[in-house]
């Protein structure tokens, strides 16, 4: 379970990128966090894997737990080690590095080879056209082919959480789908996924749960299915109103529900 409680991000002197946050992602769902350039999602991002530093970000208040660990004052390693894993925005493959010698270095972590040699195939396995090309320069892969090794890297840890920033950023939108059904599969094998995306429609097709991030507060949360039918969601990241459907028999009120501070 990852937990946000009451947690606040600075920049510099006066940046507030994110003012007191808190949500649970459930163990086994996928999460998808939506909002705008520039709303906050990549700080939590950065905060939640140990890289806020490196940005020059810091923890005001509150905290993050990963269970019972508090894990925002960890560094980076540290928190791979606790069970999770970050898929950058942008993918940062090594270019000059193969296929395979990419996704080892995920593993850098793996004390065990068999371990090691188990999830590459794994991973051969998942996207086909790794195992394809395995020995060719990660250069040579599309942008596409690029967030798939990045994905599958990403899970050579053997994360328990598994957190992808923009995945479908630059992405044709058939490969989009695609990346879209094999993060459906890392979760069904058991991998607790928190989907950072401006890709609206993809993110809330596939997520258990939703929320959305405005000018770094949470402004609206609740089930990702009755995330997709709101009109507000679908005026700011959709386009135009949800469909109303003709009347039917359920009459349940939603769970969906303002953030309120």
């Amino acid at each position: 379970m990852l937990t946000f409680d009451r947690f606040s991000v600075h920049y510099g002197a006066g940046v507030h990128a994110i003012e007191d946050v808190s949500f649970t992602v459930q163990p086994g769902s996928i999460c998808a966090i939506i909002g705008g350039n520039g709303a906050g999602k990549t700080t939590l991002m950065r905060a939640v894997s140990g890289t806020l530093g490196f940005h020059g970000g810091r923890v005001h208040s509150g905290e993050v737990r990963l269970n019972d660990t508090r894990i925002d004052r960890l560094s980076a390693h540290r928190i791979v080690q606790h069970g999770l894993a970050l898929v950058p925005e942008g993918r940062h493959v090594f270019s000059e590095l193969t296929i395979t010698e990419n996704l080892e270095a995920g593993a850098a972590s793996v004390r065990s080879s068999k371990l090691r040699q188990e999830r590459l195939q794994q991973a051969f396995e998942m996207f086909e056209v790794l195992g394809r090309r395995r020995d060719q320069r990660a250069s040579l892969l599309s942008g596409g082919e690029q967030q798939m090794l990045a994905i599958a890297r990403g899970m050579m840890s053997g994360p328990e959480i598994l957190l992808l920033d923009e995945p479908s950023l630059g992405i044709a939108p058939r490969v989009v789908q695609h990346i879209g059904h094999t993060i459906q599969r890392i979760n069904e094998g058991g991998t607790t996924v928190v989907l950072v995306e401006q890709n609206a429609a993809m993110a809330l097709g596939i997520a258990d749960q939703g929320l959305v991030i405005e000018r770094g507060a949470i402004s609206m949360q609740g089930p990702a299915a009755e995330l997709r039918e709101s009109d507000e969601i679908h005026r700011m990241y959709l386009g135009g109103s949800a469909v109303e459907e003709a009347d039917s028999a359920d009459t349940a009120q939603p769970t969906l529900e303002r953030w309120q501070a």
